[in-house]
């Protein structure tokens, strides 16, 4: 009796474990191993993590398919790829709203081109105040070669060694500040004829942010922007 009783237990306990490997809910997963061999199991096929699982319900009908894992090189190369999409998407939505801020700004060719006008009248009264103050400069360096002419053969005074080199370095400055004041203004007349190019593609009808920016050479350094919206780009 007492050895039946043993028996009864230890049936029991294997009843018990094997009601715990099944699924919760009754699902059959199911699968072919790298053998061929189909595999059933009331849970996940650990032989087949490295390839689909299909899901079935009590009554052989599927509910569902369970992709393989990924290997870390995989899931790294997944994530770049979202990486890549969010930003492709964060650049669509800032072209969009570039563009619409374009057309708000300029409604039409004529508001353009004055625009236009006006940033190329600012960098011409920048090269007018260089051109003049160049030429007080000259005038101020003529009295001081006139009085390097009693010291021929011999060494300038410091005081007017100074005056002299001060004076070649202020209209070196004005010289450059008037070269830079040019090449804005072929850099921003570049800047707007490809701003016009797609202005006059979207008052035809394009969306804003499909229409291509063209590529346009940045300020160079140390140059005198002019004070025009326009010109602030």
């Amino acid at each position: 009796m007492l050895a039946l009783a043993g028996l009864v237990v230890w049936a029991g306990s294997i009843g018990g474990v094997h009601a715990q490997t099944k699924s919760a809910t009754g699902d059959i997963y199911t699968c072919t191993d790298s053998h061929g061999k189909r595999l059933t199991s009331d849970r996940l096929i650990a032989e087949c993590l490295d390839r689909e699982q299909r899901v079935l319900n009590k009554d052989g009908s599927q509910r569902m398919v369970i992709p393989p894992r990924m290997s870390p090189e995989e899931r790294a190369a997944v994530e770049a790829r979202k990486r890549e999409l969010a930003l492709a998407e964060a650049a669509r939505k800032d072209a969009m709203r570039r563009d619409r801020n374009l057309l708000m700004r300029y409604p039409d060719e004529a508001t353009h081109d004055k625009a236009r006008e006006a940033a190329m009248d600012d960098l011409h009264k920048g090269i007018v105040l260089s051109d003049k103050r160049l030429q007080e400069l000259r005038a101020e360096r003529q009295p001081l070669d006139a009085e390097t002419e009693f010291y021929k053969g011999k060494r300038l005074p410091g005081k007017l060694r100074t005056q002299i080199e001060a004076n070649d370095a202020q209209q070196q400055a004005q010289r450059d500040i008037i070269q830079q004041q040019r090449t804005e203004m072929v850099r921003l007349n570049a800047l707007y004829d490809a701003e016009l190019t797609r202005l006059r593609k979207m008052w035809a009808g394009a969306a804003p942010g499909t229409v291509p920016v063209a590529s346009v050479p940045s300020a160079p350094a140390g140059v005198i922007r002019p004070a025009s919206s326009s010109a602030s780009r």
